[in-house]
């Protein structure tokens, strides 16, 4: 495994060991001696996964303080292009934003610190992501901004959203309730 920085602070990008045989394919997705040694305080907490259409956009969520969360997501099958926010207000790169495509080809994960949405949108059909965070869901705490409300160019025209998703605060109106 290979840790990589990101200009977001606290982002990184991780090329997962894989071995492939006869038998086919093993990836290691973590371990906690190498996110120690990278001083990443990341325990799993809960874990679940989603499978997407071709198009479909997931996000911008992330949960409020004090049931805010670190996140690892990689994809199983298929691939995304996974889009990440900076919602911390003391944060160098406040509101600047990164994509990366995550796939089962490049085998990549990324990490998402406290304060940051996380979404993607789905490249192909039956795209399964995995999700690992360091919390455990509070309904409560769920929340999110609007896909299309912080600049980024998702390249798609009628994507498919959740009426939830769909119905997020833009980014603007989030900054007048941002507790981060």
């Amino acid at each position: 495994m290979k840790i990589e920085r990101t200009e977001i602070e606290g982002v990184y990008v991780i090329d997962n060991f894989n071995a492939t045989d006869e038998r086919g394919l093993f990836v290691k997705t973590y371990n906690s001696n190498l996110f120690k040694e990278n001083n990443l305080d990341f325990i799993i907490r809960e874990s679940y996964y989603s499978v997407s259409k071709k198009n479909v956009i997931r996000g911008m969520h992330f949960q409020l303080p004090p049931h805010d969360h670190e996140k690892l997501v990689y994809v199983s099958k298929g691939s995304v292009l996974d889009v990440i926010v900076d919602l911390r207000k003391k944060s160098k790169t406040y509101k600047k934003f990164i994509s990366v495509i995550l796939s089962d080809e490049n085998k990549k994960s990324i990490f998402i610190p406290k304060g940051l949405a996380h979404g993607f949108k789905s490249l192909e059909n039956n795209t399964i992501t995995v999700y690992n965070v360091a919390t455990e869901y509070n309904p409560k705490a769920d929340h999110g901004i609007n896909f299309d409300s912080f600049g980024f160019d998702w390249d798609v025209s009628k994507p498919t959203l959740s009426e939830r998703d769909n119905n997020f605060y833009t980014m603007n109106e989030f900054n007048d309730l941002n507790p981060f």
